[in-house]
């Protein structure tokens, strides 16, 4: 069968994709949803100690606890007079830098982003303050050009980002391999092709990319298309769970306002108790959320699949984090970090215990 040669547009969008991010990154963030009188305006209540609380996250399913809790209106019912304004985010170091800004005070975000904004600041911008998510990564491949794992090399294999949290995954996944790739130009084996989650079912559709390792819904999409999923992440984990999605806050914002940040976190917590009681009626509030932020909801083909893989979990999950780290630095991302201190979960085991709920610990990583 003769190769397909890629239309110019969709290899134009993968090679000024690098510039677009920059520039998005430059002017404010994020995009933040258009107020309204059930999401960014405030419930009835005692106003806590701050007026407004601003958090961010991604429209994506990985970022389900939110996407829900807003769209509900739980989140904000925890908070009572204080108002709730959100920013959503297409990449962690974004989100990373909104944080450090004073943009946002919270923020829903994957574990390698939320790593290198605690290395880079030595540990002064931001704790990790629960966990959101497990799971929702796949390696999805072109059936005809790769059958086995062992195909793999020699193909080309598109990651969300460099650096990011799927990009160190595969990077980890293909050193076990016994495979060589530079972590920096991608080239090696293995072409590592970083390209952002959007572009990328238009590149593998084109023929661009053979396969690649990324989050749901992207990972769906692609099945959708005619890929082929090689490997669930989550196979390669102990009890088959990692963190996929912390929740971060400000540590300018904790130490001023834990209040706010408790009522942030009971609303968390209480939202995935909702979409584990009530799985059919979030997938539903999910992709209604993600059709108001994109303008397109979910496909049943791909939503369906995508909800399946996610387990929400109050569990920040510290030892798979901890571990992540340990693959960056193997992959030649990261300098060995001091992440002692990394975790705070004293407002979220306050909360939990409340709730009647067992309590979670952070692997020897949290604040004394």
């Amino acid at each position: 069968m003769p190769a397909v040669r890629p239309p110019r547009r969709v290899l134009a969008a993968v090679a000024v994709l690098p510039l677009l991010t920059g520039a998005l990154g430059a002017c404010g963030y994020g995009s933040e949803k258009k107020d309204d009188t059930s999401r960014n305006t405030a419930a009835e209540g005692r106003k806590l100690s701050a007026g407004t609380v601003r958090i961010g996250y991604f429209p994506n399913i990985t970022h389900a606890t939110p996407l829900v809790g807003d769209q509900e209106g739980l989140i904000q019912k925890e908070l009572g007079g204080t108002k709730l304004r959100s920013t959503t985010f297409n990449a962690g170091p974004s989100e990373i830098e909104a944080l450090n800004a004073g943009s946002i005070d919270i923020g829903w975000i994957g574990p390698s982003p939320a790593i290198n904004g605690y290395v880079k600041s030595k540990g002064k911008s931001l704790r990790i303050i629960s966990g959101s998510a497990s799971g929702g990564v796949r390696l999805v491949v072109d059936p005809r050009k790769i059958s086995s794992l062992d195909d793999v090399k020699g193909k080309r294999i598109a990651t969300p980002q460099k650096g990011n949290t799927q990009d160190v995954a595969f990077l980890n996944w293909v050193a076990d391999k016994g495979w060589k790739v530079d972590p920096r130009t991608g080239k090696g084996d293995v072409s590592v092709v970083r390209t952002d989650n959007k572009v990328i079912p238009d590149a593998f559709k084109a023929g661009s990319v053979d396969g690649a390792w990324v989050p749901e819904p992207t990972a769906s999409k692609l099945v959708s298309q005619g890929g082929k999923v090689l490997l669930d992440e989550a196979a390669l984990w102990p009890d088959k769970k990692f963190v996929i999605t912390n929740v971060i806050v400000s540590r300018k914002f904790l130490a001023e306002h834990r209040d706010v940040v408790e009522a942030v976190l009971r609303g968390s917590v209480r939202t995935n108790a909702w979409i584990k009681a009530e799985p059919e009626k979030a997938k539903a509030s999910a992709n209604a959320a993600l059709k108001k932020l994109s303008g397109t909801a979910l496909p049943a083909e791909v939503l369906d699949p995508a909800w399946r893989a996610i387990e929400v979990t109050d569990d920040p999950l510290a030892k798979t984090l901890e571990a992540q780290a340990a693959h960056a630095v193997r992959a030649g991302l990261l300098e060995k970090p001091d992440l002692s201190g990394v975790y705070d979960l004293t407002a979220l085991n306050k909360v939990l215990k409340a709730e009647g709920r067992e309590t979670t610990d952070a692997a020897r990583l949290g604040t004394q």
